[in-house]
């Protein structure tokens, strides 16, 4: 079964990567720029074109890995090569399945959101879609993204939140992270070792997590009554900093609606 990506990006990379590592083949990717398929190709081994249509006429399973900006244009050159036998996924954000449907002709779509952790294989990818899968058809597609991480199937109408959330999340924490950096610089620290002792902690700290620890259970832990952390986490109550995270979460929401009229 040939698997072919519209786009050949960071994204299109992790998963090309992930792939080519569980001995997936007969990948093939088309991208614009001659430099970038030079160098999936001669990273990965894979095929690469400059033209979309090569795709469509050669590949089963087609992963939509542009911009939602340029979604429409996509789906208009693409739309007339499609045919019903078809798989069809985009990992584009805000882009539903409804305006997918309107383009193309076929109702095998899947609707994914992975995250950028998925370039060290450790992402979080979403899926929704039709009911008109087989299980054995699901599996392919489920194994593609279970090659770069964890993923988990929703129905649609979460993936706005599910973009605010996994797919701006690793932004939203490095941004915290950057600012401990920042912080520690600021206490005496130099840059390297307040950069080794904030991104040991992160990790350290989902390690954690991730054996099913409640986050309020290990903040409890941490917490002294009295102590340091205690009067830290007292100054971010005092800043406000829930309120803040809440209308983060809530603004890219707002902007993962808007990008999906854009089709």
């Amino acid at each position: 079964m040939k698997i072919g990506f519209i786009g050949g990006g960071n994204m299109a990379e992790a998963l090309i990567k992930g792939m080519t590592s569980h001995g997936m083949k007969d990948i093939f990717v088309s991208d614009p720029s001659e430099d970038r398929r030079s160098y999936l190709q001669g990273n990965f081994g894979i095929n690469t074109t400059g033209a979309n249509s090569d795709i469509t006429n050669l590949c089963t399973i087609i992963i939509l890995a542009v911009k939602p900006q340029i979604m429409e244009s996509v789906l208009d050159e693409i739309s007339s090569s499609i045919t019903e036998e078809m798989t069809v996924v985009s990992i584009a954000a805000g882009i539903t399945l409804g305006q997918l449907q309107s383009k193309l002709n076929t109702k095998r779509l899947i609707r994914v959101m992975p995250n950028t952790p998925a370039l060290v294989q450790k992402g979080m990818t979403v899926m929704s879609l039709c009911e008109c899968f087989s299980d054995s058809e699901m599996a392919t597609v489920r194994e593609i993204f279970m090659s770069i991480g964890e993923v988990i199937t929703l129905p649609e109408k979460y993936m706005d939140a599910v973009t605010s959330v996994s797919g701006s999340g690793p932004g939203f924490i490095a941004f915290f992270i950057e600012a401990m950096i920042e912080a520690a610089v600021a206490v005496g620290l130099n840059k390297d070792d307040a950069f080794t002792l904030t991104v040991q902690t992160a990790i350290g700290t989902a390690k954690l997590l991730e054996t099913g620890m409640p986050p309020a259970k290990l903040r409890e832990m941490v917490t002294s009554p009295g102590g340091t952390t205690a009067a830290g986490l007292k100054a971010f109550d005092e800043k406000g900093l829930k309120d803040v995270v809440k209308y983060s979460i809530q603004a890219a929401k707002s902007r993962s609606e808007e990008l999906g009229k854009t089709v």
